[in-house]
């Protein structure tokens, strides 16, 4: 029997359970590109795979599998707290937001249209602030930051490629954190720059390895992941108050659960590791 590893952030003790999750036999693993939770703890895998969404419960039990039929490239996720799910389909330029079942609401972008220097060119994340604006890295083509009211109409993008203050190199996620603020991971700057939610530059946060993804936990404080690889746990202020190596190559994706459990998406080996707390 293996022995079971254990890693710490700040005041909390995890338990890393690598390969979490049960798949049943007609559903093919896949390169999990990164991992959001719903309101009753039920955990969405974003894969890329031919089938992209699937859907285990608390315990790690399958519920479901959907979006064969409309995703081509598997990205960024999600999922609010009434539980729309928003995907981002990088290489087909389109965004969905879907109900938990799968079924679509509404679509951003043009399909298979890219626009230089217009929504979208390759996105990468998504955020959904509490009154509905939606905020986009269109991380790959364009190094912009869009955002969108709750209608769906683009109010500003800002950014352009660069690493000045403001500007971007993969802009690769995005999140709105408990004072209102815009965390945007620039990857390939290895930071964080933070923005206001008009898109005016606060700060940044520097010293990471090519940050991938951001999460913002109950107590509003921030995890970030990246290709160190480590996660690392910031305060409200970007202060580094822990770092670990719970996998082995770097988690592409993060979330967490109403227990304060951490998921990560991980795209090799492609897998879910899960950080229990045990505090």
């Amino acid at each position: 029997m293996s022995e079971k590893l254990f890693v710490v952030l700040g005041d909390r003790r995890y338990r890393v359970d690598h390969g979490w999750g049960v798949l049943p036999d007609n559903v093919p693993p896949g390169a999990v590109s990164t991992i959001a939770v719903d309101s009753q703890d039920r955990v969405y895998a974003y894969r890329r795979n031919s089938i992209p969404v699937v859907v285990y419960d608390a315990d790690g039990a399958f519920v479901s599998a959907w979006g064969s039929d409309f995703i081509a490239d598997a990205h960024g996720i999600f999922i609010t707290g009434d539980d729309r799910v928003f995907l981002v389909d990088r290489d087909a330029h389109e965004i969905f937001e879907c109900t938990v079942d799968g079924k679509i609401v509404r679509r951003f972008g043009s399909r298979h249209r890219p626009e230089f220097g217009a929504p979208f060119n390759h996105p990468t994340g998504i955020a959904v602030a509490a009154d509905g604006d939606t905020y986009v890295t269109d991380g790959y083509g364009n190094s912009l930051v869009h955002r969108f009211d709750a209608d769906g109409a683009l109010i500003r993008s800002w950014g352009g490629a660069g690493s000045g203050l403001g500007t971007f190199t993969v802009p690769h996620a995005v999140c709105i954190d408990h004072h209102d603020r815009v965390l945007v991971a620039d990857r390939e700057n290895d930071r964080i720059q933070v923005f206001d939610r008009g898109g005016i530059y606060l700060t940044e946060w520097p010293g990471f390895y090519h940050p991938m993804d951001l999460y913002v936990d109950d107590r509003g404080l921030i995890f970030v992941t990246d290709q160190t690889p480590s996660l690392s746990l910031l305060s409200t202020d970007g202060s580094l108050l822990g770092r670990c190596k719970p996998v082995w190559i770097g988690g592409h994706g993060i979330w967490g659960n109403s227990t304060g459990d951490l998921f990560l998406a991980e795209l090799d080996p492609p897998r879910i590791t899960k950080m229990t707390r045990v505090d």
